[in-house]
Parts: structure tokens; C-alpha cells; sequence
């Protein structure tokens, strides 16, 4: 898309006779804007995105201007040649913007909806209080539960029915402090539904009992967690009962209310959930060779655990939407200069 088209108010969201969109992504080629592009065109353009449309990847390979750092601001992400420059939290450096592109769109291709949802997401959580994003998310979330791309996924995606630990989350208590460790190392602590009541229990234990001044979280095994058991997506039939319960037992919520006192250690791969449910306390810090991903859009979904909050609130709806849409993994080292993680240990 052109300046022109955005100012005149071209939609970004133009849909085929049966409602879905006509493209995954629009983007706008940043070189081309004008040096001094005239405001009221530039009003108009950000005005435009403003409103909901499929992703809006901004693109620049060349140092952005004051105007293309207004735009930027209303894109859902700008992809910006890597120069050794700071970059601001609208952007991702990359060494190739076209090739990242590239992967935005392989990633999107069949996810239209959801990567619209998306995006349409974290514009709306990144600027709520945390109780009202975390509504707002799982109505999102629950909705995409009943899509033809979700259920395209589960079609294809058998069910394993794996033995899962008995106690998936193990409690212990040293006078002030008490330790929360993820204990389904097998199953490299995917996140089920005792898990996550395993792990509200104790949040809960620590909001209730002013006696417990610290609270550590780990995992035990390969990786802190794996992200949602699989075997459980799609499992409830009404996706309105399935907001409820999300929003009776999010762990996002359950840490939200202690934060100050949680300090999270994470290894290993930390996908989804994973990453979703740290990013809520206070202190985050990882092992030097833990990795980062949001899968979630593959599924034809979008982060459910908190993430389209949480994860804004560290680095922002712009680099959220990139991990989502994308789901490609960052290192620790992306992770500490963005804000992700607060520590490497």
C-alpha cells in the first residue's frame, strides 16, 4: 500500500463475497515516504490504521524519517534493515527485510483470520489494565476456537492421550519463601489443565498467606514448558464455557496479583505458555541457551495464556505481533535487548 491509498482511507481489510480476507498481510514500503510528507496526509494514513484491518507491515531499509517513525507507531510492526543502530520498540532489525517478509507471509498463508485477530488483539490488551486485556484475549482466543482454520489444524493433529504426571506441580515451603517447580519433565512440562490448577493453587496460596514474602518458579527437566498440551486444545465444545474457565483459572492472573514477589527461572525451550505466564512476574531471568516462541497462529489461534498481555507489556504490541505472527524462536541475548527477560543466569 501506498501513503495515497492509506490517506484517502483504502481498507487494509478488503474481503472476498464469503467474508474472508482477500490477503493475510498488507504493507507499506517506508523508503518511498516523502522526507516531509504533508501532516494532514499523515494524519490521515495513521487514522486509517487505526482502525481493524489484517497486519500492516511497515518496511524500511534505509534509517527511518520523522515520518516514518510516525507510521511506524500505527503499523503493526515495521521490518528495518539491521545497522548496528538502536532501533525502537515499533521495529525488529533484521538482516534482510525482505527475506522477513517472506517469512511473515509463509507463516500467514492459510491464517488470514487469525492473524488478523491477532493483531486486532494486542492493539486493544496492550493498553488496557491487565484484568480487562486478559477479557479481551480469551474472548479473541475462545472465538478462533470455533474457526474453520483451528478446527482445520485439530482435523490434522491427532490426539496422543500421553500419561501425564500425577502432580505436575510440586510445592515446597522454607519459613518466607515458597518454590514452585513444573514436575512433568517427559512431557517437558507441556501445560494441561492440572498443571495450570497446580500452579493457580500456589498463586493463590501466596496472594491468601502475607507470611510468604518470596515466591521462585522453575521446571524441572529439558525445558521450563513446552507450551499447551495439544492434546487439550479444542477439548471443551462450547467455546463460551471455555472463555469462563479461562477466566476463573488463568494462571496469568493468578501471578498478575503477586508479581512483585515472583521470580521466574527459565530454561530450555519456553514456547507459548511457556513464556505467556513469566512474562508476568516481576522478575524473569534464563539460562544462556533458552529459546522464545509464540506457535500459536500455526494452530489458527492466537496467545491464550496471557500472552497478548503479558508479553506487550515487556516489549510492546509490535515485536508481540512479529513472534506471533511469525513464530520464529529469539535467544536470550534478542530476549534481554528487548526486554523479554530481565536477566541471563
Amino acid at each position: 500500500m501506498s501513503l495515497e491509498e492509506l490517506a484517502t482511507g483504502a481498507s487494509p481489510l478488503e474481503l472476498n463475497p464469503v467474508g474472508r480476507p482477500e490477503a493475510a498481510l498488507a504493507y507499506v514500503n517506508l523508503d518511498r515516504l516523502p522526507r516531509d510528507p504533508d501532516p494532514v496526509m499523515l494524519a490521515s494514513s495513521v487514522a486509517t490504521l487505526e482502525r481493524g484491518h489484517v497486519p500492516v507491515i511497515g518496511l524500511s531499509t534505509r534509517p527511518l524519517t520523522a515520518g516514518g517513525r510516525t507510521l511506524a507507531v500505527a503499523m503493526d510492526v515495521t521490518l528495518v534493515t539491521a545497522d548496528g543502530r538502536d532501533v525502537p520498540e515499533t521495529c525488529v532489525a533484521l538482516g534482510d527485510v525482505d527475506a522477513g517478509l517472506d517469512v511473515l507471509e509463509t507463516s500467514s498463508s492459510g491464517r488470514a483470520k487469525a492473524a488478523a485477530v491477532l493483531c486486532q488483539t494486542v492493539r486493544v490488551t496492550s493498553g488496557l489494565p491487565v484484568h480487562l486485556g486478559l477479557v479481551v484475549e480469551s474472548m479473541a482466543y475462545s472465538m478462533l476456537l470455533a474457526s474453520e482454520e483451528f478446527q482445520e489444524w485439530r482435523s490434522t493433529t491427532p490426539r496422543r492421550r500421553r500419561p501425564a504426571a500425577e502432580d505436575p506441580v510440586r510445592l515446597s515451603r522454607d519459613g518466607s519463601a515458597l518454590r514452585m517447580v513444573l514436575d512433568d519433565p517427559d512431557r517437558r512440562n507441556a501445560y494441561s489443565r492440572h498443571m495450570r490448577d497446580g500452579l493457580v493453587e500456589g498463586l493463590d496460596l501466596a496472594a491468601w498467606d502475607d507470611s510468604i514474602r518470596h515466591v521462585s518458579l522453575s521446571g524441572a527437566g529439558p525445558s521450563f514448558c513446552s507450551g499447551g498440551d495439544l492434546d487439550e486444545f479444542g477439548t471443551v465444545d462450547d467455546v463460551s464455557v471455555a472463555h469462563l474457565i479461562r477466566l476463573r483459572q488463568g494462571a496469568g492472573a493468578a501471578l498478575e496479583r503477586v508479581r512483585e514477589r515472583v521470580t521466574v527461572d527459565v530454561h530450555g525451550a519456553c514456547i507459548g505458555a511457556g513464556i505467556e505466564i513469566p512474562a508476568f512476574a516481576s522478575s524473569l531471568v534464563a539460562h544462556p541457551a533458552t529459546t522464545f516462541r509464540l506457535p500459536e497462529l500455526a494452530m489458527g489461534l492466537i496467545p491464550g495464556a496471557g500472552g497478548t498481555v503479558s508479553i506487550t507489556r515487556r516489549i510492546g504490541r509490535w515485536r508481540t505481533a512479529w513472534l506471533a505472527l511469525t513464530g520464529e524462536a529469539i535467544d536470550v541475548n534478542d530476549a534481554l535487548g528487548w526486554g523479554l527477560i530481565d536477566g541471563i543466569a
